[in-house]
C-alpha cells in the first residue's frame, strides 16, 4: 500500500528541484519574497492569537513551524501556512472550554485526521462540500471576528468575553460608554492606511505601515493598550517541543472540537492552492497538501502553536512578490524566527487597537460578499443552504452549521434529482426524433410500457412503487425501460424486486429493457438477474416487445 500512496505524498519542492535547475538568482527572489510575506504574517500571526483570547507569540510559535512544515512538505508550490482568522471562532471556544492544553491535543488529534485523510486520498472528496456551505460559514465566521475585535477597537475595559454572539452584543451596548476615544481614532486610521496603500501602492504591506505608525504612537505616549500592557514580555526564541497529557476521556471529549479544526484545515488549505493556481497557472497535489497540513498541525501543537492552515492573502502576497518554488515559504518562516529574536523588545509595543483593525480588513475580505450576493441569485435551495449555515455558524456553534449545512445541502440535492427524473407511460410520450421513442412501436395489448429517465435510486424508488399501484386495468406484462438510468443503488434494486413480486402476485411479469453494463452487473451481483430471469433482461425495447408477444400467446 505504502508503495503506491508515498509517490502521491511527494511533496511540490521535491517535484518542482526535480524537474528545475535551482540557481542562486532563484534563491534570492525566494528569500525576497519570504521576508515580503514575512512583514505580512507578522502582525496577522500575533492578531489573530490575541482575538482568539491566547498570547501573540502562540500565533508566532504557528506561523513559523507550520509555516516552515507546510511548505516543505505541501503540494501546492507557492502556497504559504500559518495561523488563519478562520479558525479564531473555533480555537477561543476550544481553549475557553478546555484550556490550552485541551486546545493543543485537538491541535494534535486534528493534525492526525488529516495525515490519515491524506493516506486515504481523501483531498478530491473535499471539494465535493457544497459552495453555499463554505460560504455560509465563511461569512458567519468574518462576522465573529468583528464582534471579537470590538472591545479593542473600542479601547474597551471588558476582563472576560463571553463566547456566544448575543451576549457579547449585550456587553459592549453594556459598555460602549466607556469608548477609549484615542483607540477608536487609531482603529480607524490603521483601517484607512491599510485601504490607502492597498489601492495606491499595493506593493507595500499595509499591515507593516500600521504597525510602524502605531508603535510611534505609543512612543510618543498615546494612551492606548498594547501587546505588553495586556501579556508583558514575548519571548525570542521557539519554546522546548512537549506533548500533552493523552488519555481516553479526553480524547473522546474533544474529537468533535479536532475534528472541526481538521475539516476547516482542509478546506481552507486547498481552496488557497486552488486560488494559488489560478494564479501562477499550477496545479496543486490535494492529498499531498492534506499531509503536509496534518503533519504541520502534529508539530505546531508540540511547539506551543494553534491549528494552522493555507492562508489565502499570505499565498496571493507570495505570488505577488516574484516567489519561484515553496523555498519562499520556509523562508517566510526563516524571516519571522528573526524578527522574534531581534525585535520582540519592539513588537510587544504594538496597540491592540491597531492589530484590531488589521482583523477587521481581514474580515471584510472573508465575508465575500461578492459570492454571497451572487449566491442571492441562485436556485432557493443554495439561498437556503447559505443563510442557514451562516445563522448557525453565528447564532450556535461551527460543528453544527457545517453538519447541518451539508446535510440540508444533500436533502435538497436529492430533492431536486428527484424532480428531474421522469416515469413516463408509452401513451403519455410524444412523437420525437428518437427512433426508439415508442410512440413509434406498436405495443400488444395487455402490455404496459414505462421509462424511467434519470438515475434509480432511493429518492426515487418509492415514486416507482407508486407508479404500479396507480395502475388503471390489470397488464399481463409490465415493460420497464432503464435505457436513460446511468446507475442504480441498493434502494433502486429493492424497488425492481419489490415490483417483480406484485406483479408475480397478480400473475403479470416484469420484462427490463435496455438495461446498461452498470445496472446489469448489480443486478447479476444481488441475485435479481435469477430471480426476474435472465430471458426477460433485454437490451433493446423490440427484444422486450418480441418477449411480450411470445408472453402473451
Amino acid at each position: 500500500m505504502l508503495r503506491h500512496v508515498l509517490p502521491i505524498l511527494e511533496p511540490k519542492l521535491v517535484t518542482f528541484l526535480r524537474k528545475h535547475p535551482y540557481t542562486k538568482a532563484d534563491m534570492l527572489k525566494d528569500t525576497l519574497s519570504g521576508l515580503s510575506v514575512a512583514i505580512v504574517a507578522l502582525p496577522l500571526a500575533m492578531a489573530i492569537a490575541i482575538a482568539s483570547n491566547l498570547p501573540p507569540e502562540r500565533g508566532l510559535f504557528t506561523a513559523i513551524v507550520a509555516g516552515f512544515l507546510i511548505s516543505l512538505l505541501g503540494g501546492s508550490r507557492f502556497q504559504i501556512g500559518g495561523p488563519t482568522a478562520a479558525f479564531i471562532v473555533t480555537v477561543a471556544m476550544v481553549s475557553m472550554k478546555h484550556g490550552y492544553e485541551g486546545l493543543v491535543l485537538a491541535t494534535l488529534m486534528a493534525g492526525v485526521m488529516l495525515i490519515a485523510l491524506a493516506f486515504m486520498r481523501a483531498g478530491e472528496l473535499i471539494k465535493f462540500i457544497p459552495y453555499p456551505v463554505i460560504t455560509g460559514f465563511t461569512s458567519g465566521i468574518a462576522l465573529l471576528i468583528v464582534f471579537s475585535q470590538l472591545r479593542d477597537f473600542f479601547g474597551l475595559q471588558i476582563e472576560t468575553m463571553p463566547p456566544d454572539f448575543i451576549h457579547k452584543l449585550m456587553l459592549y451596548v453594556e459598555h460602549i460608554g466607556e469608548t477609549n476615544i484615542y483607540a477608536l481614532v487609531l482603529a480607524l486610521i490603521s483601517i484607512g492606511i491599510i485601504l490607502y496603500f492597498r489601492r495606491f501602492y499595493p506593493k507595500i504591506p499595509g499591515p507593516i505601515v500600521v504597525v510602524a505608525f502605531a508603535v510611534t504612537c505609543v512612543v510618543l505616549g498615546l494612551p492606548v493598550e498594547t501587546i505588553e500592557s495586556r501579556f508583558g514580555e514575548i519571548p525570542s526564541m521557539l519554546p522546548s517541543p512537549s506533548l500533552p497529557d493523552v488519555s481516553f476521556e479526553r480524547l473522546r471529549t474533544l474529537f468533535p472540537d479536532a475534528l472541526t479544526i481538521a475539516m476547516l484545515a482542509a478546506i481552507e488549505s486547498l481552496l488557497s492552492a486552488v486560488v494559488a493556481d489560478g494564479m501562477a497557472g499550477t496545479k496543486h497535489k490535494s492529498n499531498t497538501e492534506l499531509f503536509a497540513q496534518g503533519t504541520a498541525n502534529v508539530a505546531s501543537s508540540i511547539f506551543g502553536g494553534l491549528p494552522a492552515t493555507g492562508a489565502i492573502a499570505r499565498t496571493a502576497t507570495n505570488i505577488k512578490a516574484g516567489a519561484v518554488s515553496p523555498v519562499s515559504g520556509m523562508m517566510h518562516a526563516i524571516w519571522l524566527l528573526l524578527f522574534m529574536m531581534v525585535l520582540a523588545p519592539v513588537i510587544v509595543k504594538v496597540p491592540l487597537a491597531a492589530l484590531s483593525a488589521i482583523l477587521m480588513v481581514v474580515a471584510w475580505n472573508m465575508s465575500e460578499i461578492k459570492h454571497v450576493r451572487s449566491i442571492f441569485k441562485a436556485p432557493k435551495a443554495d439561498r437556503i443552504v447559505l443563510i442557514t449555515t451562516f445563522l448557525l455558524t453565528v447564532l450556535v456553534d461551527l460543528n453544527v452549521a457545517i453538519l447541518a449545512g451539508i446535510s440540508l445541502a444533500s436533502i435538497l440535492f436529492i430533492h431536486t434529482m428527484m424532480q428531474s427524473v421522469r416515469i413516463r407511460a408509452h401513451n403519455e410520450e410524444e412523437q420525437t426524433d428518437d427512433p426508439d421513442s415508442i410512440a413509434k412501436k406498436t405495443v400488444p395489448e395487455g402490455v404496459e410500457v414505462y421509462e424511467i429517465h434519470g438515475p434509480l435510486f432511493f429518492g426515487i424508488a418509492e415514486k416507482l412503487l407508486d407508479t404500479l399501484t396507480s395502475l388503471s386495468g390489470n397488464p399481463k406484462i409490465f415493460i420497464l425501460r432503464l435505457r436513460h438510468v446511468p446507475m442504480i443503488d441498493a434502494a433502486g434494486l429493492h424497488a425492481i424486486e419489490t415490483l417483480h413480486d406484485r406483479l408475480s402476485a397478480r400473475g403479470a411479469v416484469l420484462l427490463l429493457s435496455g438495461v446498461n453494463k452498470n445496472v446489469a452487473t448489480y443486478l447479476k451481483s444481488s441475485k435479481l438477474e435469477h430471480k426476474i430471469g435472465t430471458h426477460n433482461i433485454l437490451d433493446h425495447i423490440d427484444k422486450a416487445i418480441r418477449r411480450a408477444e411470445e408472453l402473451s400467446r
